[in-house]
């Protein structure tokens, strides 16, 4: 194996752990209720996607909202409902804050 393929798995490695890490934080925060209560209605990833791009503040923030769901869905498998839900209301937070304006960087010029 090359240096660099090396790097890259031990990239890798280090952002799983970190993603157990804040799981299992999160997890002691929050245990899981033992009892079965209501659930919420269910809706896709796409339905959330579309609600999001209408409620946001900004252009700049709709087109966001995209990279902001994809990001979330990806990895939302690995947590537990309940973190990906505080996950999507940051999100919504991020993109209803009219005085939200992201770093000028490469990726956000991507956005605008």
């Amino acid at each position: 194996m090359g240096d660099w393929q090396n790097f890259d798995n031990r990239a890798v490695i280090g952002r799983a752990l970190r993603l157990r890490r804040e799981i299992d934080d999160f997890e002691a925060r929050w245990p899981t209720p033992g009892s079965r209560e209501e659930t919420l209605p269910t809706f896709t990833w796409a339905q959330l996607e579309r609600q999001l791009v209408d409620l946001a503040a900004t252009p700049a923030q709709a087109q966001m909202a995209k990279h902001l769901v994809s990001g979330t869905r990806k990895l939302a498998a690995f947590k537990p409902s309940e973190m990906v839900l505080r996950e999507v209301l940051c999100m919504t937070w991020v993109l209803l804050d009219e005085n939200f304006r992201a770093e000028p960087d490469e990726a956000s010029a991507e956005m605008i």
